[in-house]
Order: structure tokens, then sequence, then C-alpha cells
């Protein structure tokens, strides 16, 4: 494709963004299809000779977007925000011509520097600690634009695993770092996102899981009490990884009380994990989550979640930049140059290519300015304030979190698994997209403002729409109750009973494949879930947890029924009614 080819098919992919982001709301916001549905639609080989990008640009359409989970569809309310916007857009566009690989000030001055600032202003908005400010007089700190949260999580414990092996090698240097790796130990809440646990497998260390509170916090009394359990054993206490706006239920943990904590034992380094709700900062009235930072080595939020900017681009702050240095620093020969006061970027992270990704930030903040981007984010949380009155307001639901940003987690006051069902046909459905949670082992419906152009008339149809399925499914649970023999149970409040007792008729039931599948849940027995209890959630994918001798003694009973029934020819099917 040549200069005068690209104008042309440039403009045709503009137009084609701007009608997609404008008819959004005609396509359903989720597929339904099947894996290996792409399989049957491509051809097995590459093509050998050019093809017209006309006809490529209609297989998007007709074969790729059938498969696209639209992320920027006012109905989808799934995980966090996707942050997109049209000006993100074109510095990404500018950042991608251009083409600079920007490991170092040498290779591209410009990226180097604009990221600095960029940062610096971010810094500046979040309200954050001068000490994370590199223009900051007399201060060590400054920020770097990293790939993801995740990232932003390795970089930092590997950093802190430098930090305390240094100081347990001391003058040290025939004894290789790996002998330390058994001694180290990083903690993090239960309700931490789940690249912790990845981040400590990669990092070769031991990861001490502490329980939450009924609000989803870390407990600050098992952290301590688990930090002197340790040191008593001879371990060594070298990361703590606090969250503000957890994935499960968007909690924010006590920064403050986990700080002070840190603070007293000097081989810890004290990282917090703010990616959705750290950009929350902007506003000057959601500040009271932030008290506590000043005993932070590293702060982690992105803009791609709530700040407009497209995918990737997650904001990391250290204190102390010569620790990343000293943990990440190789020279190569072929990467040394002249100016050996100027940042050089690759020292801060795991890769040596680097996008230029303050170009698009940097558009973002200036075409909308702080004033547009903190309406921004004031919208979303208005709307979900809406949504939970909305909730509240019909006793047939409940909402399950404090409701501080986007973010509403619900459910309909009964078993899990009607929840589950609930959950799976709205999903089914593809008129609108949600995922579950685990809220204080009650599974829930996570229900997050992720448009940026939401409006109250968008929350009010969603949740009529939930309403609906929701109908369907207590209707046929309260006639099948009213259809079985009286027992104990009755004796249960109405809100609980209409729901726990029975199922509903199978007509109205999607097949066990379908219901799993949508609605991002597996069933585990309690023996394997005790051996897994280890590991971290990421609000991603429920655990209901089937209890064996219960099970047992469910299907020992419903076998005697059916041989008293002489039913012994029948056999259970997998079948989806619903979807003829």
């Amino acid at each position: 494709m040549d200069v005068e080819g690209f104008r042309k098919y440039g403009k045709e992919v503009i137009d084609y963004i701007c009608d997609y982001s404008k008819n959004i709301e005609q396509r359903n916001v989720a597929p339904t299809l099947d894996p290996g549905y792409l399989k049957q639609l491509l051809p097995a080989e590459a093509p050998l000779k050019a093809e017209k990008f006309e006809d490529i640009l209609n297989d998007f359409e007709q074969k790729i977007m059938p498969g696209v989970v639209h992320w920027n569809h006012p109905k989808f309310f799934a995980y966090f925000p996707s942050g997109n916007s049209f000006p993100s857009i074109l510095g990404d566009m500018l950042s991608s011509a251009i083409g600079s690989i920007c490991f170092s000030w040498a290779a591209c001055p410009a990226a180097t520097e604009l990221e600095t600032i960029v940062m610096d202003w971010y810094a500046k908005a979040l309200g954050l600690p001068k000490a994370f400010i590199s223009s900051a007089s007399a201060g060590h700190g400054g920020g770097a634009l990293q790939g993801s949260a995740s990232e932003c999580t390795l970089v930092c414990m590997i950093t802190a695993r430098s930090r305390a092996i240094n100081k347990l090698k001391g003058s040290t240097t025939e004894i290789h770092d790996s002998v330390f790796l058994p001694q180290l130990i990083a903690y993090a809440s239960k309700e931490a996102h789940s690249s912790v646990e990845k981040a400590a497998k990669m990092a070769l260390v031991k990861l001490r899981i502490i329980e939450a509170d009924s609000r989803g916090r870390m407990r600050v009394d098992l952290l301590r009490q688990s930090i002197q359990n340790d040191i008593s054993a001879g371990l060594t206490p070298f990361f703590v990884v606090a969250t503000v706006g957890t994935t499960g239920a968007c909690a924010f943990d006590n920064l403050t009380e986990i700080g002070k904590v840190c603070k007293q034992i000097s081989s810890i380094w004290f990282h917090v994990d703010g990616a959705y709700a750290g950009n929350s900062f902007i506003l000057p009235e959601m500040r009271e989550f932030s008290k506590g930072l000043e005993y932070a080595d590293s702060f982690n939020t992105n803009p791609n979640k709530f700040l407009l900017t497209n995918f990737d681009a997650s904001a990391m702050w250290v204190r102390d930049i010569m620790s990343l240095k000293r943990a990440l620093n190789v020279n190569p020969l072929y990467l040394q140059h002249d100016h050996e006061m100027a940042i050089d970027y690759r020292h801060y992270g795991i890769p040596l290519s680097r996008r230029f990704r303050a170009l698009k930030l940097w558009f973002v903040i200036r075409t909308y300015g702080l004033s547009g981007l903190r309406a921004y984010v004031r919208n979303h949380i208005a709307l979900a304030k809406k949504f939970e009155a909305l909730v509240r307001r019909d006793d047939r639901f409940e909402v399950r979190n404090d409701v501080f940003l986007g973010l509403v987690c619900f459910r309909m006051r009964s078993a899990d698994q009607y929840n589950q069902e609930l959950l799976a046909h709205i999903n089914q459905s593809g008129k609108m997209h949600m995922i579950p949670s685990m809220v204080n082992g009650k599974y829930v419906i996570r229900f997050c403002v992720t448009y940026e152009h939401a409006t109250e008339k968008h929350i009010s149809d969603a949740w009529n729409e939930i309403k609906t399925f929701a109908e369907d499914i207590l209707r046929d649970i309260a006639l099948e109750k009213a259809s079985l023999p009286p027992t104990p149970e009755k004796e249960k409040t109405q809100s609980e009973s209409q729901i726990i007792t029975c199922k509903p008729p199978i007509k109205k039931r999607l097949s066990r494949t379908k219901s799993l599948r949508f609605s991002f849940t597996r069933s585990i027995s309690r023996d394997i879930f005790e051996s897994q209890c280890e590991h971290l959630k990421d609000g991603c994918a429920p655990i209901l947890v089937v209890d064996a001798d219960l099970a047992m003694e469910t299907i020992l009973k419903v076998s005697t029924e059916n041989d008293k029934n002489h039913l012994k020819g029948i056999t259970d099917e997998d079948t989806d009614e619903a979807s003829n």
C-alpha cells in the first residue's frame, strides 16, 4: 500500500470507526458464539497473493465483528471500564505512525521527556505525595507508563525482592541471590487481584494470603500477626500489597493502618494497587481513600480503565527510582549513549522496547482538561448510585457492596444457583453483559458503569431488563413452591422460601453447559476448594462450593424416590429448551 492508498483507505477506516461508535447500540453487546467459530470462516492457509483492502475490511465486518465483545457499548456492564476516547485513538494512531521504540532518551528524546512531564501532571492531578513526583525538589521518585497493572505489580515485587536480598547479603559477594529466595515472603489480601499471585510465582517467592473483613478490606490485625509469626519463624517479610478498589466489590483497604505496620519492618516494600479506583483520586472528595499513600513505596493506577485512555497504559510511581535501576539495570554497549543524566525508561520495567504511550495520555488530558475528566468520573459515580437506589427499592433484590464508584454488586434475595441462572440468561441474550463475583461468600452480579456517554436512561433501561429476566425465574419458583407439600422449611421468611426451596421448571432453564458458560461460574467440591484456598480471586470466576456429603445424600434420596416411582429407565439429558 502506497501513501495515496493509505490516504484513501485510512479515511475509510476512520469513517468505519465513526459509524461503529455512532451506531454501536444497534449491535448486541456480546456474541453467543461457540469456540472455534472463526476457524470455519477463514482459510487454513495464508494467502499467497495480495488481496484487495476492500475485501479485508468487508471480512472484518462480516467475520471478525460477530465475535467481538463491545466493551464501549452502553449495555456493557462487565469488568471495569475499557478506557477509550477519540483523542486517545488519534494519539495512538500517531504513536503507531511514528513507530519509535522508546527504550532510552537517545532512541526518542520527545517520548522520554513527554512521559516524564505527563506522569508528573498525572501525579499532581491525583494529589499523590510529592515523593512520587520527579520534579519535586530533592526528590528521588518518579513514574513510568507500563503495559498493565499486572506488570506494575511484578516490577515492584522484583524491585522489592532485590532490595531485600541485598540487605540480607550485606557485604557478602560469594553467595548467589537465589539462596535467599526461600526466606522471602509477601502478603496480600484475599480480595487482591490474582496478578499478585502470578507475580509471586514468577518471582519465586512465598505469598501469604490475609483474610478480608465483611466489607472486603484487608484485616490489618491479621496482617500484623502474620508478619510477626513469619519473623519468629525465621522468614523475611519483604512485600505487602494493599488495594484501593478491589475487583470483586471495589473495596478500599485502609492504607494508613497497613502503612504503619509496614513502616515498622525495614525490609518491607509497601505497594498500593489502584488499577481502577486510583483514578478517582482526581476528585478531591475521593482522596479520603488515598490517605496513607505517604507510607507507600509504590502506587499504580490505569488511565486505560477510568480516564478515557485506550489500552495499554498503566501508570506506576515509585518513591525511590534508584531501587528500580539497581534491580533492573542492564547496560550493554549498544544501548549506551552520551547523555548519562537523561532518563532511560528501559530501567523502569521489564521490556526493553517501549511504545510511545505518553502521547495518547497527553492528548486525552489536553482535550478534556482536568475539569472534563472529573465530570466524567462524577457522572459514573452518580449513575452507579442511581442503579443502587433502583435495586434497594425492590425488596426482591439486595446490594452487597459499598458503592463508592461505578460498581454495584447486587443479587436476588435467593440461593446462589438462581442468581447464577439470572446472569446466564442475561448474558445469553447478548443484549447486556455482566460478570459475577463472590462477596462474603455470596454469588453476586457485578454491574459496572463503563460507557463514556452513559445516561440515566441507560441505567433505567438496564434495570428494567434485569427485572424482566428475574421475574420469569421468580414466578416459576413461586409456582413450583406452591405445588410442593408443606415442609418445616416453609417457616422461613417469604423472601428466603420463595427462592430456596425449589427449582424453576426445566422449560425456563438453560442447559448446564450454557448456564455455566454465561454465568462465568465453576462448581468444585469442598475438598478441592480447601486445597486451593491459598489462591487469590479476581472477581471474574466465582466458585460454587459443593458439599460432597450433602450432594451424596441428595443423590441417594432422589434415587430412592425414583425407584419408588418406577423411573429407572429415564435418564437425565442436557437439553436447552430455552433456545428453541
